[in-house]
């Protein structure tokens, strides 16, 4: 979540007359984030999220995610849901974008994760990966493996203005992940960007889950091995064992991972590292004026990387059998 664009009062009141949510009494611009703009409405009816899409979204990719939080509420699942206007649409436009009013999921994002909170996030995932079993709906994944060079090629020139040496080793990752990719693993909806910052806890459990608009079809470890890089590593990059056997027995309590998988997850969590690390790259070399985003710094996913490259077995993520 971010604010890139800002809304004037006058076009706010127009797009909320639409809506039956009652006066509004407080607007505030969400900082957090890199990818859309986020505020926070404070209406007579209660709390929402009031979101233009930006950037990485495509307005032609927009009926999907919201179909796709109905469908996943409709299994159980604690998600944000689209909030109608008075024609029965969920998706319109405020200053020249795309957006849309969510309802608020009440909770707070932990900043330090801890074993128990790996767990509960876990089961989340694979309650999700089930629950989604049956959307009809399908997008395929910009941001996999067929999406990264064109990334890397965009600040290639500029890599190493961040880290020394950066571009020559984002390449040649790059090229050990077209040899090694696997592939026909199980696949269905995944999350695709399942961090800390779009999971609450309320009360110690966890209470919902948020920001779907990476959300697509690929590879359901894909999504266990982003969860693995966002969730069980330290400040310092090292990464914690016992938060990797909690996220994974918490997975596996709901849904087992096969052999295929299983054996996979070293290069996919090395996908995942290097697919965070170029989209933070992007970002932090191209910040427009005077947004009010806070940059992720890529160095933190290529040390996750290079952690990833040195994995032999699951075994050294916590999946002991």
């Amino acid at each position: 979540m971010a604010v890139y664009t800002e809304v004037p009062n006058d076009a706010l009141d127009a797009f909320l007359a639409a809506y039956d949510i009652g006066e509004v009494l407080a607007v505030k611009g969400i900082a957090e984030g890199v990818e859309n703009s986020n505020f926070l409405l404070h209406t007579q009816a209660g709390f929402f999220i009031l979101t233009l899409y930006e950037k990485r979204v495509q307005e032609a990719d927009l009926p999907f995610f919201l179909a796709l939080l109905e469908h996943l509420a409709a299994r159980g699942l604690h998600c944000p849901q689209p909030v109608k206007n008075r024609r029965g649409a969920a998706l319109g436009r405020l200053a020249g974008r795309p957006a849309v009013i969510v309802s608020f999921i009440d909770g707070i994002w932990v900043r330090r994760p801890d074993a128990g909170h790996c767990a509960a996030v876990g089961e989340a995932l694979a309650l999700l990966h089930r629950a989604g079993a049956d959307f009809s709906m399908r997008r395929d994944n910009a941001l996999s493996l067929a999406g990264w060079p064109p990334l890397f090629h965009a600040v290639e020139k500029r890599a190493d203005e961040v880290m020394p040496g950066l571009a020559e080793t984002i390449a040649r990752e790059l090229a050990e992940l077209q040899r090694l990719w696997p592939a026909d693993l199980p696949s269905g909806v995944i999350h695709a960007d399942l961090f800390p910052d779009n999971v609450f806890f309320l009360g110690g459990k966890l209470s919902g889950l948020i920001d779907f608009y990476f959300a697509c079809t690929d590879a359901l470890a894909y999504d266990v091995a982003i969860c693995l890089n966002a969730w069980c590593f330290e400040e310092d990059q090292s990464f914690n064992v016992t938060k990797g056997m909690a996220l994974l027995n918490g997975y596996e309590r709901v849904r087992k991972l096969g052999e295929a998988e299983i054996a996979g997850l070293p290069v996919l969590a090395r996908g995942a590292a290097l697919r965070f690390a170029l989209t933070r790259l992007v970002d932090w070399l191209n910040v427009p004026p005077g947004a009010l985003v806070k940059p992720k710094n890529p160095v933190e996913y290529v040390r996750k990387l290079r952690f990833h490259q040195n994995v032999g077995t699951s075994r050294e993520y916590g999946l002991f059998r």
